[in-house]
């Protein structure tokens, strides 16, 4: 028998953590769309990267948040690869650091936006194409929450933390809801890992700073965090679902 094609989105995958993960799961044989928001230059080059790995590479751009570009993404994967097996809501965003009580309503809205709606609407799309219920073959969904879930990111992204306690949430609940339709919801928890979404926090260096802190005594790399991602979606994990992978050194 044919195994089936495996065919994954990773949402926010033109860098950092989801460019790594499409790197792993490009060895792996899967057939993989790259979600993007606004970086098409590191969208392209990776997709070129990953072109010579593996056959099937598209890109797409899409705003998560927007409901109508998120409906419109899983139709192009539709269209362009075929029908998803695998989604990573990896998309998130974080904002200048700062203590609560200078927040605004409008930044609070904008982070719970993306990194909530966005992680709820992917999820809507791909259960809606993998349930057995409703005529899908199963498939598996990670969600990238973060370590400041239950660290609280105190005087620095208390709202982006929430965001992210949120995700955990989502994560639980789901799972529990389609445990009996072939699909499997689990998370990743990364802790300090070296990306660039720190410089947009405005503390480019802040891996560097925290890591004397940490059990491990260093930061973590995207890589670490992307092999965990492939484990949750592989058959090797065909009995895990509503459950978290904390990759923080030990925090």
């Amino acid at each position: 028998m044919t195994a089936p094609t495996k065919i994954a989105l990773i949402t926010g995958g033109s860098r950092g953590i989801g460019a790594a993960t499409a790197r792993v799961l490009a060895h792996q044989g899967y057939r993989i769309c790259i979600n993007y928001r606004d970086n098409l230059q590191a969208a392209t080059v990776l997709q070129q990267e990953l072109l010579a790995i593996c056959e099937h590479v598209v890109i797409k751009q899409a705003d998560v948040a927007q409901e109508s570009e998120v409906v419109e993404l899983f139709e192009y994967i539709d269209e362009h690869l075929g029908t998803i097996t695998a989604l990573v809501n990896n998309a998130g965003i974080l904002k200048q650091q700062c203590r609560l009580q200078d927040l605004t309503a409008e930044r609070i809205n904008e982070v719970l936006l993306t990194n909530v709606t966005g992680s709820f609407l992917c999820a809507r799309e791909a259960v809606k194409r993998m349930s057995t219920a409703l005529g899908g073959q199963g498939g598996a969904i990670v969600n990238v929450s973060s370590a400041a879930s239950y660290t609280g990111a105190p005087q620095e992204y208390v709202d982006y933390a929430a965001s992210k306690g949120a995700m955990d949430s989502m994560t639980k609940g789901l799972s529990l809801e389609v445990a009996a339709e072939g699909i499997r919801v689990n998370s990743v928890r990364p802790g300090c890992i070296y990306t660039d979404m720190h410089a947009d926090g405005g503390e480019a260096g802040r891996v560097d700073r925290l890591a004397p802190l940490i059990p491990m005594q260093r930061g973590g790399q995207p890589e670490e965090v992307a092999n965990a991602i492939a484990w949750l979606l592989s058959d090797e994990a065909s009995y895990a679902t509503g459950t978290f992978i904390d990759l923080a050194g030990g925090r």
